[in-house]
């Protein structure tokens, strides 16, 4: 333990007092000199012995918390500094001062504990301008409390589409979701949102890959995925945004024939336009095969039939509609594809674009044609994140420094709209380590944005989302917390003990195996 500075008030004392030969203006000078260097010295000293106690991350929050042992330090020195009349009257020290979370913070405390959902208010009045009427001018720096929730919900609703599937290469459904639609939010804990799953989206990546790529045991399919789903407002949940929203959640790279489509950096052309985006998404996004189970009709297909049909149901009943599109990674990138195919089809339609760590996807000509069609797009990027940068990591970063000379060209990627960049550096939970793939992580993202308040402000000391999510699929949180790495998965890895001692793997319930028959879609929507 270093020891603490000693103050220089210390060094006067043991000088012999001068006899006094000045006036009593002079006197009262010297008082008030020597009173604010006691003062300093004895910030600086505190300062100096709480170091040794504090972990080197709490300068990270603006208010801190304190126990008792720092709390017997703190007193002494408090009271040398009472005085009868305090000059300046502040605030106590143990207000000031806030520590972290603490291992003991996750332990279960019942009742006592503080929840994590942060209370929702009405936003029927301002939710176009929540979803980008303004481009989100006045709502980011700082950031508003209530865009805020909308865009952590709405990255709920992208992490349900990496809980839910099922990638256990063991696993004779590998590749599909682990529950059925009217199930999906009820697992997953996400009923609280109010919204409903209605039809589910299905994708096939259409590349020659190596054998080793493809899923050879897999019983369920060799050809598709489980990309996402499509889902809608509840009559509540209706009545707080103001309009009936349909989401459409995309799940971002999981399968090894995705991560082949993201390496693609070839630009194809949309038509006989001068669009063009990244070959590899639009293949994910349009393929399709006659002799597969579920995608006989294409991701863009299967979503753009369920997005018409529940337009048409509830504008016959006389209600306002929005679409929202959200995605992360690679999903980021399909929702923008998505929403250039909805605009195109529905040009009234007030549509929005939520993404999280999505590459950029076109050139010029589609970022200026989905400006054209009003699609509103909120980019939520952290700037140790490498994949926002891609394609095109090296090139573009150096050719978008000429836009005046190279704007133009139509082979140079683009990024689409507003951007909301967090750093990690500002979280006092998250380590300092370079973890490129940590960095990526959905659950990073959402965890910054909880603590995000301006790019010059620290981490909000009052964020109430659950930090121990965190390592659900990573090892990014200090190790002071002692939450395990990758805890998120099934427990004892889906073996189950049955009746006759032996663990074996169960069988799929019946309303919980993938039928083609359910991306077709019904004549009604569930109730609601």
């Amino acid at each position: 333990m270093e020891k603490m500075e000693l103050s220089p008030m210390r060094n006067m004392a043991k000088q012999k007092p001068e006899k006094p030969r000045r006036t009593k203006r002079v006197w009262r000078l010297k008082l008030n000199v020597t009173w604010q260097r006691m003062k300093k010295a004895l910030k600086s000293g505190l300062r100096n012995r709480l170091r040794v106690h504090l972990a080197s991350n709490l300068n990270k929050l603006p208010t801190l918390k304190i126990n008792h042992h720092d709390l017997a330090i703190i007193r002494p020195i408090q009271h040398v500094m009472k005085k009868k009349k305090p000059i300046r009257p502040t605030m106590p020290l143990e207000k000031l001062i806030q520590l972290p979370y603490t291992a003991a913070d996750f332990v279960d405390r019942g009742d006592a504990m503080t929840p994590t959902n942060s209370p929702v208010e009405n936003i029927s009045t301002r939710w176009r301008e929540l979803h980008g009427l303004h481009n989100w001018e006045g709502l980011i720096e700082p950031l508003h409390p209530w865009l805020r929730r909308e865009v952590v919900k709405y990255g709920e609703f992208v992490e349900a589409t990496y809980d839910a599937f099922d990638f256990d290469p063991l696993s004779e459904f590998c590749g599909s979701c682990r529950y059925n639609p009217n199930k999906l939010f009820e697992e997953l804990g996400l009923t609280k949102h109010g919204y409903k799953v209605t039809n589910y989206i299905y994708a096939m990546s259409h590349v020659d890959v190596p054998e080793w790529f493809e899923r050879s045991h897999c019983t369920w399919s060799k050809d598709s995925n489980w990309m996402g789903y499509v889902a809608v407002s509840g009559d509540a949940e209706t009545t707080r945004i103001g309009r009936r929203d349909i989401l459409v959640a995309w799940r971002g790279t999981v399968a090894p024939t995705e991560w082949y489509s993201d390496l693609k950096t070839s630009l194809q052309r949309l038509g006989k336009t001068n669009i063009k985006v990244q070959s590899g998404f639009l293949g994910v996004y349009c393929s399709k095969g006659e002799f597969t189970r579920y995608n006989k009709l294409s991701a863009s297909e299967q979503v753009m039939e369920e997005i018409r049909r529940l337009i048409t149901f509830f504008r016959d009943r006389g209600e306002e509609v929005s679409l929202t599109l959200c995605g992360h990674s690679l999903g980021g990138a399909l929702a923008l594809l998505n929403a250039y195919d909805a605009a195109t089809y529905f040009p009234d339609l007030f549509i929005s674009v939520i993404s999280y760590a999505a590459p950029r996807v076109g050139n010029i000509h589609f970022k200026e044609k989905l400006n054209e069609l009003g699609v509103k797009t909120l980019r939520v990027v952290v700037k140790q994140d490498i994949v926002p940068k891609l394609p095109g990591f090296i090139l573009n970063t150096i050719l978008n420094k000429f836009t005046a000379i190279t704007g133009r060209l139509k082979w140079i990627y683009r990024h689409v709209g507003t951007q909301l960049k967090l750093n990690m550096l500002h979280s006092p939970y998250l380590r300092r380590d370079p973890d490129y793939t940590g960095c990526h992580n959905l659950e990073i993202y959402l965890h910054l944005l909880d603590g995000y308040v301006s790019k010059t402000s620290k981490f909000r000391w009052n964020a109430r989302r659950d930090v121990a999510l965190v390592n659900k699929s990573t090892n990014m949180l200090i190790t002071e917390l002692k939450i395990p790495e990758c805890w998120y998965e099934r427990p004892f890895k889906g073996l189950v003990l049955n009746q006759y001692g032996r663990w074996v793997k169960p069988g799929r319930q019946a309303e919980h195996i993938p039928s083609p028959l359910s991306i077709e879609s019904c004549q009604e929507p569930p109730p609601f």
